[in-house]
């Protein structure tokens, strides 16, 4: 390899810089990760030739480990179907959730941009617009989300809305709804415990860093073993179950406290696999940029759990989700497409209380 001081080698980077192969020029974000990744590789200690790092994740295994975790039948259902939504919005001056506008009506066309610089984006919109909210133990996270189901068979969509009052300690029953049908959930017993966790006290306890979330979210399902205190060291495994986790906070835990959703998102932007897909309609037909994980422990051609989380592609505010679910089973089984978000939300002082009669 010549120095970059011969003469002869500046001339051939010079003919390179002027060299048409024919395509359209890359935009300022795809240059910039060509030249951050075109600077890893060169710096990258022990890198290979082809600019992968010396360290190796293990091979992908092909089932899913039990978690170490009880989910209650709520949240199981919630994680098994993939339909609650989970975004911070601004809020009145009373601590009220109001209803979601996004900022953009109509958008321009999407950029190439990567997973990670969406994500950071939608923590960095979701830190200057989140304000500080303390509920009481004795009060309740009220919301209201908008699934809209379409049958892939007929092409006929349904519009639900669920209401949900979620106890904020978990010391009370909260009432759940998932796509159109409520139920009564019992506190946990003391010797229960749910991912992602419902209660105020135990969300609080949650690193707002996103490396120390991660690596708190690896001890507490793979406990066995030592703990990590590197994300180098995390295998593919434990990837997908970071994932797992890290999606299912998002989905399914509506209001945070303060600086916890940003870091979530800057945490899944960590995970390998996790990709961005642009021109992705959401529930109310706005395009923006999705984001997507391909998990390599599962079979070729299977979909994890997650599906899409939509953005606006200018300001990277969060839009609402994209997922699939199935009811029935061989020649009955029906599959539908479900585009979901959160209208608003609210603390009130007891389950089944609206908002408006809050005062």
């Amino acid at each position: 390899m010549r120095d970059i001081d011969d003469p002869r080698a500046l001339e051939d980077l010079r003919d390179l810089a002027d060299y048409d192969a024919g395509a359209p020029p890359l935009d300022e974000e795809t240059r910039r990760r060509g030249r951050a990744r075109l600077l890893a590789t060169i710096t990258a200690q022990g890198a290979d030739r082809t600019g992968r790092p010396a360290f190796r994740l293990t091979s992908p295994v092909r089932r899913r480990p039990v978690l170490r975790i009880a989910l209650s039948g709520a949240v199981a259902a919630a994680v098994t179907a993939g339909v609650l939504v989970a975004v911070q919005h601004d809020r009145d001056d009373d601590g009220r959730g109001r209803t979601a506008k996004p900022p953009v009506a109509s958008l321009p066309p999407m950029r190439n941009v990567s997973a990670r610089t969406v994500l950071n984006g939608a923590a960095a919109y979701a830190r200057q617009h989140e304000k500080p909210v303390s509920p009481r133990d004795d009060q309740f996270v009220y919301t209201k989300e908008i699934i809209k189901e379409t049958d892939q068979k007929t092409g006929r969509t349904k519009t639900h809305v669920d209401e949900n009052w979620r106890s904020v300690d978990g010391s009370r029953r909260s009432w759940i709804m998932e796509v159109g049908k409520g139920w009564w959930s019992p506190p946990l017993a003391d010797n229960e415990s749910m991912w992602p966790p419902q209660d105020w006290g135990t969300l609080r306890e949650l690193p707002t860093d996103p490396e120390r979330l991660i690596l708190e979210i690896q001890g507490d399902f793979f406990g066995g073993k030592e703990k990590n205190t590197s994300l180098d060291a995390i295998t593919d495994q434990e990837w997908s179950h970071i994932h797992f986790s890290l999606a299912g906070l998002l989905k399914l835990v509506p209001v945070m406290p303060e600086g916890l959703r940003p870091a979530a998102y800057e945490a899944l932007g960590m995970v390998p696999g996790v990709k961005a897909v642009p021109n992705q309609k959401d529930a109310k037909g706005r395009v923006g940029v999705a984001i997507t994980y391909d998990d390599p422990t599962l079979p070729e051609g299977a979909s994890g759990y997650g599906g899409y989380f939509i953005f606006d592609p200018v300001t990277y505010a969060f839009l609402g989700f994209r997922d699939q679910r199935s009811s029935g089973d061989g020649k009955d089984m029906k599959i539908y497409t479900q585009l979901s978000y959160l209208d608003s939300w609210a603390i009130v002082d007891r389950a089944k209380e609206h908002p408006s009669a809050a005062g």
